[in-house]
């Protein structure tokens, strides 16, 4: 399966688009376990691609001989998930290219090239100092809301991100950080070829994705009252219900993500 830009096609005639793809050259983010994403710029436009050059035998064996689900090997994952976030009104990133090509696990080239989200920042920085310089309340409330509508929206039709922490929200700031319009937020979805699709999401998936959440958001100065409008929000109920029908799942989220800080402590601030 091959989709290009007529601009690409044009500019590669001849030419084995997968060749072209793969010799990309760019910032490079990531190069490891088949998988290279990078940044980059064709005619005068920028933009990210993810390549995947095969699963191979050494990983495919080791999956087996774990027992553990092998890492995903092809751009389809997240082409689909990109699909499916546009579908429910959830803003992601935006598909210019996809190719796929070979049947084996192993050897399967693909790629995925989205346009770059320009003018963004992650809310991980954006909120960074929110500890000791506090946002604007009504910023904060539309923020909290918008990340509990776009979990709600998710789980409520069985996609779970699976990486699921404030990196990867990119905020539109183009009109400048601190001239932001609470009521005209543009909130991007990234980092998507991990998610799962299914008809309805499993309990542990939802539990996942939802301390992944928490944990991220534990230094940046959230009260109690926000917290209680996300699940307010997020579950659709008074908080009073909310808290009624659903209290042991929130209480099992605050502890997964208390857990996830701990082991994070002890693995990069130690010593």
């Amino acid at each position: 399966m091959l989709i290009l830009p007529p601009e690409w096609q044009a500019l590669w005639q001849g030419k084995d688009p997968f060749d072209q793809i793969f010799a990309l050259q760019g910032k490079e983010f990531r190069n490891m376990d088949g998988r290279r994403t990078l940044r980059f710029e064709l005619l005068g436009k920028s933009y990210f691609v993810k390549m995947y050059s095969g699963l191979g035998w050494k990983r495919l064996f080791k999956s087996l001989l774990t027992l553990r689900r092998p890492p995903v090997a092809s751009a389809r994952n997240e082409w689909k998930a990109i699909q499916a976030l546009h579908h429910l009104g959830v803003e992601t990133m935006t598909i210019v290219a996809y190719g796929e090509r070979g049947h084996s696990l192993v050897e399967r080239q693909s790629f995925l090239v989205t346009e770059d989200l320009v003018q963004t920042e992650s809310l991980e920085d954006f909120c960074r100092d929110w500890l000791i310089s506090p946002p604007p309340p009504r910023l904060k409330r539309a923020l909290i809301t918008r990340v509990a509508e776009i979990s709600r929206m998710l789980h409520e039709n069985g996609l779970n991100h699976r990486d699921y922490y404030l990196c990867h929200f990119l905020l539109d700031v183009s009109s400048g950080r601190d001239r932001l319009n609470p009521e005209d937020l543009h909130l991007y979805l990234i980092d998507l070829h991990r998610v799962q699709i299914r008809n309805r999401l499993p309990y542990r998936w939802r539990l996942k994705d939802l301390a992944g959440l928490y944990f991220s958001s534990l230094e940046i100065g959230l009260t109690t009252r926000d917290y209680y409008r996300f699940i307010q929000v997020y579950i659709g109920l008074s908080l009073r219900e909310s808290l009624r029908q659903y209290g042991d799942l929130w209480r099992r989220i605050t502890q997964r993500g208390v857990q996830l800080q701990k082991r994070f402590d002890r693995k990069y601030r130690s010593g």
